[in-house]
This record gives structure tokens, sequence and C-alpha cells, in this order.
């Protein structure tokens, strides 16, 4: 009997935003594992199925299950709010598998089903923030040392990237933003637009445009499904939306062009 082993993106949390290929395979799963918050995401898919639900820090104990099971047979779909090839599950079972000597064209079917990541999610709910290079930073320092990120704060500051920022605070996880943003400001006017969007698309969503100089002013919106997206020196907001300029403006003069089309109305 041969089993099955997917890796599945379901997105920020709705089912309008998961895409047609993670719908699917989870139907056709006959087992599901995860993280219990992003079980419960799906949970109106799932009835009938095997579920194993795991706590936050059982990641390990995860992977070696949804391995186990799907070389006994079983077709397993392993869920991960977002994607899980971004700060998710799919890095940790391929190292598991490569450990093992695993041979991706003969050994157990692993299949990863992209989603929609919180960068995509946040940025799509606030505007217009990625329409130039930007880098992506957690601030969960459990395997990353925090000197590495400071680094890779500072090295993003200095080439002015629009900043997303994962995982910003925690119960214990305190100083990392705080930290975070006194480096930028080094490199940036305290007037840079900040949006702190917490559990995009889900029912609790709430949305906070700020700045850089106010951002200590919003800690209570800080946390594990919040994500922060701090604008370059290009960025600009207008009517509660955060926007960078892709470059059209001067190439095309886009106040001359209104109607570049003037038949049609």
């Amino acid at each position: 009997m041969t089993g099955k082993l997917y890796i599945v993106g379901v997105g920020p949390g709705h089912h309008d935003h998961m895409t047609f290929r993670a719908k699917e395979v989870i139907s056709e799963s006959d087992t599901i594992v995860g993280y219990e918050t992003y079980v419960n995401l799906v949970q109106d898919l799932i009835e009938g199925k095997t579920i194993y639900r795991y706590a936050m820090t059982q990641e390990v104990e995860r992977a070696h299950q949804c391995i186990d099971l799907a070389k006994s047979g079983k077709i397993v779909s392993l869920v991960s709010s977002g994607d899980p090839g971004i700060y998710g599950m799919a890095g940790l079972i391929y190292e598991t598998l490569a450990e093992t000597g695993w041979n991706p064209t003969d050994g157990l079917s692993v299949e990863i089903i992209p989603g929609v990541s919180a960068l995509n999610s946040c940025a799509s709910i606030i505007g217009s923030p990625l329409m130039t290079d930007f880098a992506v930073v957690s601030m969960s320092d459990l395997l990353v040392p925090w000197e590495v990120i400071e680094k890779r704060v500072e090295s993003a500051a200095q080439g002015d990237y629009v900043i997303v920022i994962y995982n910003p605070a925690s119960k214990k996880r305190i100083h990392q933003l705080q930290d975070t943003r006194k480096i930028l400001l080094k490199y940036r006017k305290p007037t840079t637009p900040v949006a702190i969007i917490k559990g995009a698309f889900r029912e609790s969503e709430t949305v906070v445009m700020t700045d850089l100089e106010n951002l200590p002013n919003y800690s209570d919106e800080l946390g594990m499904i919040s994500t922060v997206i701090i604008g370059n020196s290009s960025t600009y907001t207008y009517k509660d939306l955060m926007i960078n300029p892709r470059g059209y403006k001067s190439k095309y003069n886009l106040e001359e062009q209104t109607n570049p089309n003037p038949e049609v109305q």
C-alpha cells in the first residue's frame, strides 16, 4: 500500500483564499496532521478523517509522525498556515527525510502545496507596500541567534528595503521589535509608514496604520498572528493605505494620462 505526504498551505485563514489544489488534497487525504490552530482553520473540510492535533512547540514530533503515517500507507495532509515553505513545516520535513537517506524519485512521495503567505495577504489588505524590493525577517530567535537577526535588519535598513516582520512579539519576546525600531531609525525618518496587521482574513482581523515614531504605542496589537510592514524612503500613505511607487509615474507621466484611451468611458 503506497502512502503520500502533502505539506499544505491553507493560506491566511479564510476558505476563499485557499487554493483549489489545497482543498483538493485535503479532500483526498484520510489523515490530517497539524498545529491545533491551523487544523481548526479547515475544520469543516476534514470531517470523518483521522486528525492529529499538536501544540505549538511539537514541530519535530509532528514531522516524524507525518512521515511514519505516510510510510504506513496513509494519505496525509500536514496543514500549515500561510505557505509551508515560508517559516513553515516544509523545511523540517525535508531535513528529517534527508537524514534517513530518502530518495525523492523512488522513496516516499512528498508534495508541497503552496499557499498564500502572510506577506501576501497582509500587503493586499493595506494597499501596495511590496511594489519594489523587500526583505522578510522573523523576530523569533529560537532558531536564529539574535545577533544574526540584528545584522539582517541592519542590512535591510541600509539597503532601503521595505521590511516585513513575522513573529514580531510574544509574551517572552519583548525587546526584539524595540531593538529593530532603533536600528531602523538610524536610516529612516520617524514618519516612515508602518502597518500592523493582526489575524489577516480571519474574524479577529485588525489593522493599525502608524509610523516608526508611534509604533511603541501599539504593543497590544503585536503577537504571533501579527505581521508588521515597515515602509522604505519612498513609501507613503493615502486614505489608510500604504503605497510604494512602482516607478511608472516618472516613466509614463501618470498625471497627464488620466484617460489614455479617450474612446473608452
